[in-house]
Order: structure tokens, then sequence, then C-alpha cells
């Protein structure tokens, strides 16, 4: 808007930020982040909380608002800014959304989840009633903007973590991006994600396997924003994973529930003849190599029932189920019986 930026730029009107930085994040690059705003002679208030599974509720969506309010901002030209992983950028999101109707923010994922994840589409939210994200909307960021030098700061756990989130998006649409998984997987674990010089075996596979993945991601997101089609491939490992992840709290992180429930839907893509034996095989040793769980003894066949039941009562009465046909090709299934399930979990639970 030519407007804004004249007001911006004529010097009138002294710049301001509210940012909204998860605290271990303020912890490693909190003086960084103010030294930038003093040197660019932006007024500013940097807000850090603790941004987890457990602190995602409407209280913190709250008390980010107070904050604002007190503050004091302009809805048009002066964005909310978040720093951290998936759950500062969803409730930052969430409580954005709300300000004044709807206020513009900015996401800046630190994690590898959140990177490509969290940073694109138009989700946001907070849990309730001990379900995941219970409340929410869907109002996307004016930008995301993406660095993967974040990531080098993080630990081992979280880079395997966010990996699988790369590899949803590769079993359901990506064979290269399966392949440059199965080879380089644990290069991009030791090496945090970051580009080397001189690392002529692996390419720039950090740049290649993000970029990828968050372009299939775009693919499958862009048509279908607002989720008018409940048809989605983004959906594999997100059938039983929000009941398990919720139900074993903090043990398990969002990228390893979201594992276990895709080994689990490899099994039943096998029970029922979509994939060959030696095609699971490669899917459960890339997902090994990943350093990522494929099995949780939290994730029983009751709780199986009750996630896939739940699932029915959200999704239009058909179960809506991607499971892999092929490596990096998929398809949606409404047909899956109770005994392929069962049989399934059975061979599963068994290897």
């Amino acid at each position: 808007d030519p407007q804004q930026l004249e007001l911006a730029t004529s010097g009138k009107r002294k710049l301001r930020r509210f940012i909204v930085i998860d605290e271990v994040v303020d912890e490693l690059y909190g003086s960084k982040v103010r030294e930038y705003f003093e040197e660019n002679n932006v007024q500013h208030k940097i807000l850090a909380l603790p941004t987890t599974e457990e602190t995602k509720s409407m209280d913190l969506v709250l008390n980010i608002l107070q904050e604002v309010q007190s503050f004091s901002i302009d809805r048009r030209t002066e964005p909310i800014i978040a720093i951290g992983g998936g759950v500062c950028l969803d409730i930052v999101g969430l409580a954005a959304s709300l300000y004044r109707r709807r206020t513009p923010y900015i996401r800046v994922p630190t994690t590898l989840l959140s990177y490509v994840d969290a940073s694109v589409g138009a989700k946001n939210g907070v849990n309730f009633l001990q379900c995941k994200n219970k409340l929410g909307g869907y109002t996307p960021p004016v930008a995301s903007f993406l660095d993967r030098s974040f990531i080098q700061s993080i630990p081992r756990r979280h880079i395997s973590n966010g990996l699988g989130e790369i590899l949803k998006m590769a079993l359901m649409k990506h064979k290269g991006l399966f392949d440059l998984l199965r080879s380089h997987g644990k290069y991009l674990l030791d090496t945090k994600f970051q580009s080397y010089n001189g690392s002529a075996d692996h390419g720039d596979a950090a740049l290649q396997t993000t970029r990828i993945a968050i372009e299939t991601m775009l693919e499958e997101l862009a048509p279908n924003l607002w989720e008018d089609d409940l048809d989605r491939l983004v959906d594999f490992g997100h059938l039983i994973s929000p009941e398990l992840e919720m139900r074993v709290l903090p043990s398990l992180m969002h990228g390893e529930a979201v594992n276990i429930d895709m080994a689990f839907m490899t099994y039943v893509a096998y029970a029922r003849g979509l994939i060959a034996a030696e095609e699971k095989e490669q899917i459960i040793q890339c997902m090994r190599g990943l350093e990522l769980p494929v099995w949780h003894r939290g994730c029983s066949w009751a709780l199986i029932k009750r996630a896939l039941m739940e699932r029915l009562k959200h999704s239009g009465g058909q179960t809506r189920m991607p499971l892999p046909t092929g490596l990096g090709i998929a398809e949606i299934f409404n047909d899956t019986s109770e005994e392929t399930l069962e049989r399934a979990y059975k061979l599963w639970v068994r290897d």
C-alpha cells in the first residue's frame, strides 16, 4: 500500500512493533532482536512467554491481548510479530485474529517443525478441554520469514521431530523427497539443516528438502485454504495422533506422534494390499533413520478406535483416510474395514 509505505518512511511517525517470542528463543536470540529494533529506531515491546502444548490455551491468548492493548498498536500498519516454534505461531495468530477483529501478524519460525509446517497456511488455534487445537480460526499471516540458521540451536530430537512432517509430504506427494530423506537423513540431523560448502556428496540437501516440503505443502493447502474440501492428503498422520499426543503429554512431541500415526497407517496400507512388503519396510526403515518413533505403548487399539470415531464426527461422517499407494503417491479411502484395521494393528505391534 503506497500510503502505508509513505507513512512508514516519511519519519512523521515512529515505527512501532509488538513482538511475542518464546522464552527459550528469547534466551538465545532476545538480545539480537532488541539490538535490531534499537538500531533501526523502532519503538518496541517484547513479550517473552512459555509456549508449549501444556500452556497453549485461551488464557495465554488473553494475556497477550492485554499486553497488546496496553502497548496500543495501529491494526492497519503495525503487525504483531511471532518468533518461536509452532505453538507460539499458533497462539499469536489466534490473538492477532481476535484483536479488533483482525490485526496483521508475521510468523518467524525457529524450529524445523514450524519452518515447514506452522509457517505455511492459514490455521491458528489453542487446545481446549484436553483436545488439540479445538479453538481457532483461519487467518493467514501477512508474511512468514524463513531463516534456517535458527535451527542450529535446537536439540537433535527437535530436528527429528520436524522431519516427521517433512516425511509426511514425501510419502503423500513426492518420491524425490522420500529418496532425499533416505539418502541424507542422518547428514541433515548431524548438520542441523545448515548449508555448508564442501559437502559435495550431499549437495545442498537442507535447502532442497525444506524447499520441496514447503512447495508440496503449499500445493495442497493453497487451493483449499479454508478446508472447504475435507479430503486432504496433509491429514496423513493426523487421524490418531491428536488423541495420542494429548493423552501422553509431554512424552511425545507433535512430529513424533504424527510419525507413530503414519507408521500404523503404513501397516494399514500394507494390510489393504496398497503397498508391497518391501515398500512398507523401506518406509519404516526411513523413519528409523530419521530417529523417529514407529510405535508407542500409549497407542492402544482402544485409542485408535476412539480417535477414528472422533474423525468420523468431524469429517462429514467419513474417515477420509489418506494412505500411501506407493512411495510418494497416495489416495484417500473411506472403506477401510475394522477387520483390516485390527489386522494391521496386530502386525504393527508384533513387528
